[in-house]
């Protein structure tokens, strides 16, 4: 997708403005579980739940269509792209350490035969999950504290520290992990790859702190939000693909 450091400031941009209107915060006593999509809950043809929001790029005319729908009697997200980029967002503010477990479950119809992980022209993927780190100070050196300093002079927040973003490739191997064409703040690792298991859903469990070290070495941050998105603006062909619940969960 084109401008994919632009993503990330969007994603900034849409969990800043989001946390300031948050009404509840977690109490002392921790749940085992955090349903940050529970999509199933919901109507199907009907809004999004949860503070689900579009998440859409300036030079991006168009946009790929998200809605609710029925699939095997669950209500899940079904995701249509024709040549089009955008997502789904929603900001939370967690802590990964007492909730490093991250579950969901995805779908796809068909695999990009232009995808290509390494090229900005291949940058687009039937199904991806973003999940950005918050920025901390203390986790970078004093060159990187005034890079910050500065995009948060011209943005009005700092952006985040960095994003892992889970993707279903066409041809990389699974387990592939590389840094995005756009931006090296952007890790991607592959979780599906090929047609195999399109056409059927298929459950993602991971740890968010041990593929966090591994692509950016040490612990992480916060984590400040989580976002969908089926994109096809580079390569121009077409994909759907459907996401289902998505939870944290404790140690």
């Amino acid at each position: 997708m084109k401008g994919e450091a632009a993503l990330v400031l969007r994603l900034l941009a849409v969990v800043c403005f989001a946390l300031t209107h948050l009404a509840a915060t977690l109490g002392a006593q921790s749940p085992p579980t955090l349903d940050i999509g529970k999509f199933s809950a919901a109507k199907a043809g009907g809004p999004f739940p949860d503070s689900w929001d579009p998440l859409t790029f300036e030079k991006i005319e168009k946009h790929t269509q998200y809605s609710l729908v029925e699939d095997n009697g669950v209500v899940a997200v079904k995701a249509v792209s024709r040549g089009s980029a955008s997502g789904l967002v929603r900001a939370v503010d967690i802590d990964p350490m007492r909730y490093p477990v991250i579950e969901w479950r995805w779908k796809v119809e068909n695999i990009l035969k232009k995808g290509d992980v390494t090229r900005k022209d291949g940058d687009d993927y039937p199904a991806r999950l973003y999940i950005t780190f918050k920025y901390d100070s203390n986790k970078v050196g004093f060159f990187e504290r005034a890079k910050y300093e500065a995009m948060r002079l011209a943005h009005g927040e700092y952006p985040p520290m960095g994003a892992i973003t889970y993707i279903w490739e066409s041809k990389s191997p699974v387990g592939t992990l590389v840094p995005n064409p756009y931006t090296d703040r952007v890790m991607m690792i592959v979780l599906q790859s090929g047609s195999e298991k399109a056409g059927r859903w298929v459950g993602e469990s991971r740890n968010l702190v041990e593929d966090y070290r591994k692509a950016f070495g040490g612990d992480p941050p916060r984590i400040s939000g989580v976002a969908l998105m089926t994109d096809t603006d580079n390569t121009q062909e077409s994909a759907v693909a459907w996401f289902g619940d998505i939870v944290f969960k404790a140690r």
